[in-house]
């Protein structure tokens, strides 16, 4: 006998069916992400998004109706949204639920008007929406639901069935609408997160034996930061050995001979320091073997000094503490009520103990830890806000991933006016507190601030995750990569060779002042020889150095 309508209880079962099986799937979606950087993943963006909302169905127990079913999954998903993934896939729930809640039990036909509602409020929330991502399989589906619905379409099974089938379809059809993902050899990962949840919807609709235990963390903070750790750690420092010895020379060492060794050491790793004093040779390598080095040393004399550090490890445990510090850090709810109101105030999303100060002494209020590696919730940035003892607050979201969040927070606030300054980077986040004037209205430094960080060229320098080939660049794992406003612009085996090369495509012929933030895995020693560099092939810029103290991304640089 055919279903021909459903009630809150058997949606509720769907909902946290579809939750369950985006969670199930979210590391192979996450691999479907073409760009080789280690990032917040759109699985585990997803995912959060998603188990935020299904915390709060399943709190709802047996006894449940559809009123409060749909401000649980409208209410969840928008204030646990991560990413842009994660925000359209809120703003898909928002719609849709908006449109059935007054409803006691739901038709073939409300859930095509619903579909409808979703995909609309989706789109609006999307400053430029681009086909062949989410938003495409959303519309897919609502025009779907449509033709099935003026086809006479009363079974609910079929109705399910054939969505899913037409959603997969223009899944599979994403790629000819996107050139990147053509030439990646993937669908896109937002969309088939869609997919994930109505076919997990789907098999529970169908009474199929779903395991709706979830994860204890899943959705948590220390769940994001698991995950983003997850990513990060595995992700394969090139060489993993940082090596420094001192040789005490028994021959002569000549200009020659120090050019043969360190084209050696070049041959066997990287980040090269080889000085040459009178009677010692101070040596430095970062190289998968530290006794080859320590073996051709030995040709030219006795070794003092050494010393052998494991940065893979080093790099593991340090995410580690991170997480820890971050985690066990206690929320001071009174931070707002203590603090004196003013008329403006500023929150920034950074991660970097170096660029946190620069953001402090610069008068940002707030800092919510976060960046490219771990995107903060809509939640997260509520809270900031209720920290923030101010009429007018700015928030500077530092990442394209992050600006929809912040968006979707400003509308979520009610008695604070949240002004998002949609700067997709550290430096622009800087330039714009920097054109901050108390004297001037809110709507005037709005202006001030997003003309002033138009002029800002971003670059940063980081390591590839995976394989991949983007436009003209054949992109091998551990190769570094300097990526710039809009998109991949250097590839390299040396890191201050991949940050020249940034740089200079960055240059244009007034560019007057070049900016650099060095990060966690970058010596002092090798950033200022880095900053030498880059003064002596532009002498007529000024060359700004400064300690970001950044993970994963070891230069930030801006030229303006």
């Amino acid at each position: 006998m055919s279903v021909r309508q459903i009630d809150a209880k058997m949606l509720s079962k769907m909902f946290l069916a579809g939750a369950k099986n985006l969670e199930n799937k979210k590391e192979w979606i996450n691999e479907l992400n073409v760009f080789p950087v280690p990032d917040g993943d759109t699985g585990t963006n997803m995912t959060m998004t998603i188990m935020s909302a299904a915390k709060e169905v399943a709190a709802l127990g047996d006894g449940i109706d559809m009123e409060s079913l749909c401000k649980a999954i409208s209410s969840g998903s928008l204030r646990g949204a991560r990413g842009n993934s994660g925000v359209i896939l809120s703003q898909i729930f928002r719609g849709f639920t908006k449109r059935i809640k007054t409803e006691n039990v739901l038709t073939i036909s409300i859930f095509a008007e619903a579909f409808e509602k979703a995909v609309e409020t989706a789109y609006k929330a999307v400053m430029k929406p681009k086909e062949g991502t989410i938003l495409t399989v959303a519309r897919g589906i609502a025009d779907r639901a449509k033709e099935l619905v003026e086809d006479g379409t009363e079974d609910m099974e079929v109705f399910f069935g054939s969505i899913i089938e037409h959603a997969r379809y223009v899944l599979s059809q994403t790629p000819e609408m996107l050139p990147v993902l053509k030439q990646a050899g993937v669908v896109d990962s937002g969309g088939q997160g869609l997919v994930e949840v109505l076919a997990g919807a789907f098999d529970a609709f169908l009474g199929k034996e779903i395991s709706l235990t979830f994860s204890e963390n899943t959705g948590s903070k220390r769940a994001a930061q698991d995950a983003s750790m997850k990513v990060q750690a595995e992700a394969e420092i090139k060489f993993g050995y940082c090596t420094e010895f001192i040789i005490m020379l028994n021959q002569a060492f000549s200009p020659e001979t120090e050019k043969s060794f360190k084209a050696y050491l070049e041959s066997i790793g990287d980040s090269i320091v080889c000085v040459a004093d009178e009677d010692v040779v101070k040596v430095h390598v970062h190289t998968n073997d530290p006794g080859l080095a320590i073996q051709k040393a030995l040709g030219y004399g006795a070794l003092s000094n050494m010393k052998i550090d494991n940065m893979r490890l080093e790099h593991q445990e340090k995410l580690f503490k991170m997480a820890e510090k971050n985690t066990a850090e206690p929320v001071d709810t009174q931070a707002a009520a203590d603090m004196p109101a003013k008329d403006f105030g500023f929150i920034a999303v950074s991660a970097g103990n170096g660029i946190q100060e620069i953001f402090k002494s610069l008068g940002v209020d707030y800092i919510i830890e976060g960046g490219q590696t771990m995107n903060p919730s809509t939640a997260d940035i509520l809270e900031a806000v209720e920290k923030v003892n101010a009429k007018t607050i700015f928030i500077l979201p530092n990442n394209k991933n992050i600006i929809l969040a912040a968006n979707q927070a400003a509308e979520l606030t009610a008695d604070k006016d949240l002004l998002v300054i949609p700067t997709k980077t550290i430096p622009q986040g800087i330039t714009a507190v920097i054109n901050f004037v108390p004297e001037l209205s809110a709507d005037e430094n709005e202006e001030a601030m997003l003309s002033e960080i138009g002029n800002v060229k971003t670059g940063q320098v980081t390591y590839a995750v995976h394989d991949a080939v983007i436009g003209d660049k054949d992109i091998k794992k551990g190769d570094y990569m300097g990526i710039g406003d809009n998109g991949i612009i250097a590839v390299g085996a040396e890191i201050s060779g991949v940050a020249k090369d940034t740089i200079a495509r960055m240059m244009e012929e007034d560019s007057e002042l070049i900016s650099i933030y060095y990060g966690s895995d970058i010596k002092p020693e090798d950033a200022e020889a880095f900053r030498t560099q880059v003064a002596e092939m532009y002498p007529e810029c000024d060359i700004e150095l400064q300690y970001g103290g950044q993970p994963i991304y070891y230069y930030v640089m801006s030229v303006e």
